[in-house]
């Protein structure tokens, strides 16, 4: 009976274990949003479970605090990036059916970016990535007439704003044929890119601004028939002596059918014809000035337009000179590190003793306080302690202040660590970052960052084994070095310390499954 009583709980057991291997899933291909309209971030659990005991929480890549975040049956979103307020929402009634889908209202061009959906529950967690991907669709195009050139070419502007991304213009004749630009402009800002395209004409007929996305496109037309700048003054000015040839006309058969007019008459008949012709002759004279001024702002866009070539050639110097320096630095901490680095080893050094009682309950912290690595289970712990319960972090048992001191960390074979100095007041269930008073460097799978203001990306060339970390507290300073290499990886400037700051390792958050320990090293 008893053999019978164990079977039926080891296979329960079996099924309980089974039943907690769910996956969370997402899409496949980017979504699509447009700005100013709402836009649904798939994510759910496959097969379909209830989350609503769950804690689901979506966040971006990019950003260190939560965009949206539900926990104990409700959401709770008090750290939310502050550009997210208001605009997102879960569909309560399909928690229960395992959708964590995420509503996002009123898109903007700044909620681009990568997404991660992460679904907890006590004994399991799974997360999925989402890209998005935004079009802004900007004004209708705006064609404005520049004049014409030597060659009777008529100039035509055509400009919009408010895209995003950056859209393709184009021109296109009457019979739907491109038409190439003679000069274009793309600018960024704020509200998205403006284009701006001039194109010389030289027929008569409709001309088309065409300004197009993937999705979406406007588009403008002009009528260039009749309207060409010099061909339409030179008519006004044939027109005109047209009409004085009529009065001529008319004056001379005046003359022969009324005889007994006085010679005087025609004398100032005579005299308001040359007035004529000296109004047509000054017209011509005005005419021939705005042609001229025409020529000399088209000259001046010109030089302009070379002179911003030319800038555009010497960037490949710049960059160059750039690489050149940076390539002396490199060398020079060659040269410096290997005599600083003993230095500090020597006269700077202090030992570090991890502190259990601040350590993350997953955490094993051995007996004389110089390794720690990460059980499957978590261990009984004094609940009234301050520990770390998101990140597997510990801090040292000693704090340091007013002077500089350094400590090294082995890190060969594991993946997933982050380490530094943090201040003792931190808080211990928030991200890692200066702001809130840590100053890390973290590794996770192959990729090295510093989590700064933003994250940096790290280029190492190597993968470090042993990293040494040096506080200079005075200057407010706090550097990373590769021992083995001697090479600094990371150094935080401009920092102010008023109170100590204590050694600080993790092994990630949540879980670690690589069982190789960090390592304090004497």
């Amino acid at each position: 009976m008893k053999f019978i009583c164990l079977t039926l709980l080891f296979v329960c057991g079996i099924t309980d274990s089974r039943s907690e291997q769910y996956e969370v899933v997402g899409p496949a291909d980017p979504v699509f949003a447009v700005a100013g309209e709402d836009v649904i971030l798939p994510c759910s659990v496959k097969p379909s479970i209830s989350v609503v005991d769950m804690r689901v929480e979506w966040f971006r890549l990019d950003l260190k605090d939560s965009v949206h975040l539900y926990e104990d049956h409700e959401d709770r979103n008090i750290d939310q990036v502050q550009s997210y307020r208001g605009r997102t929402k879960l569909i309560l009634q399909e928690l229960q059916t395992g959708n964590a889908s995420l509503k996002l209202s009123t898109v903007r061009v700044s909620d681009e970016g990568r997404y991660k959906c992460l679904i907890q529950s006590k004994s399991w967690y799974d997360d999925v990535t989402v890209d998005v991907s935004v079009e802004a669709v900007g004004h209708s195009p705006v064609i404005t007439v520049d004049g014409f050139d030597r060659s009777g070419g008529l100039h035509l502007q055509c400009e919009s704003e408010g895209w995003y991304p950056e859209p393709d213009l184009e021109w296109l004749d009457s019979e739907g044929v491109s038409l190439s630009s003679e000069t274009t402009e793309t600018h960024r800002n704020t509200d998205g890119f403006s284009v701006k395209h001039t194109i010389i004409v030289y027929h008569s007929g409709k001309i088309h601004c065409r300004v197009k996305l993937r999705h979406h496109m406007l588009e403008t037309l002009i009528n260039t028939t009749n309207n060409r700048f010099i061909s339409w003054r030179t008519s006004v000015i044939l027109s005109s002596v047209f009409v004085v040839l009529i009065v001529i006309a008319g004056i001379l058969i005046a003359v022969f059918t009324l005889k007994n007019r006085a010679h005087d008459q025609l004398v100032n008949a005579l005299d308001q014809l040359q007035d004529e012709n000296r109004k047509i002759q000054n017209a011509h004279d005005q005419l021939q000035d705005e042609k001229s001024r025409i020529q000399h702002a088209h000259k001046q866009l010109q030089d302009e337009h070379r002179e911003i070539q030319h800038e555009h050639k010497q960037l490949p110097n710049e960059h160059r000179k750039i690489q050149h320096e940076r390539d002396q630095l490199l060398q020079s901490q060659k040269i410096i590190l290997p005599k600083a680095l003993p230095y500090l080893r020597t006269h700077t050094a202090v030992k570090v003793t991890l502190d259990a009682d601040t350590a993350h309950p997953r955490l094993i912290v051995s007996r004389d306080g110089k390794q720690v690595e990460c059980g499957n289970e978590q261990i009984a712990v004094d609940e009234g302690k301050d520990r770390f319960d998101y990140y597997l972090g510990v801090l040292g048992k000693d704090g340091f202040s007013s002077r500089s001191f350094y400590f090294e960390v082995q890190v060969t074979d594991q993946t997933e660590w982050d380490l530094g100095v943090a201040r003792e007041s931190v808080n211990r269930k928030s991200g890692l970052s200066p702001d809130v008073g840590y100053w890390t460097v973290r590794r996770r799978d192959k990729e090295y960052l510093a989590l700064d203001s933003s994250y940096v990306s790290l280029s190492l060339r190597e993968e470090p084994h042993r990293v040494g970390v040096f506080v200079d507290y005075k200057k407010g300073l706090v550097s990373f070095y590769d021992v083995e290499s001697m090479s600094l990886i990371y150094t935080y400037t401009g920092q102010s310390f008023n109170k100590k700051l204590y050694p600080f390792v993790c092994l990630g958050h949540l879980r670690n499954n690589n069982s190789t320990p960090l390592i304090i090293c004497d």
